[in-house]
């Protein structure tokens, strides 16, 4: 079955980095287009970044354009989040997703707290 496991996540200070890693397993990985969520206290999830099935296109939410960078290894069947400049505003947990055209499936989620 689609399996989608996030890590990477912590505490940082504000201006800090961290790379979100999302190891995908049960389905054929370099053919769907994947992406990052978050989910902040008391907010809606809202849609943080997507990377086609072969990586050469990307697209960011306003609030993290030039902050933050997802890519992907199809070899290890794992999409990045490389987040730099981080701000308190960053602080939520961050999903996985992937749509299939038919279902949706999120992995578990890591916590991403900004602060010093």
């Amino acid at each position: 079955q689609v399996q989608l496991v996030e890590s990477g996540g912590g505490l940082v200070q504000p201006g800090g980095s961290l790379r979100l890693s999302c190891v995908a397993s049960g389905f054929s990985f370099s053919s769907y287009g994947m992406n990052w969520y978050r989910q902040a206290p008391g907010k809606e999830r809202e849609l943080v970044a997507f990377i086609t099935p072969g990586g050469g296109v990307t697209n960011y939410a306003d609030s993290v354009k030039g902050r933050f960078t997802i890519s992907r290894d199809n070899a290890k069947n794992t999409v990045y989040l490389q987040m730099n400049s981080l701000e308190a505003e960053d602080t939520a947990v961050y999903y996985c997703k992937l749509w299939t055209g038919r279902t949706t499936y999120w992995g578990q989620g890591t916590q991403v707290t900004v602060s010093s």
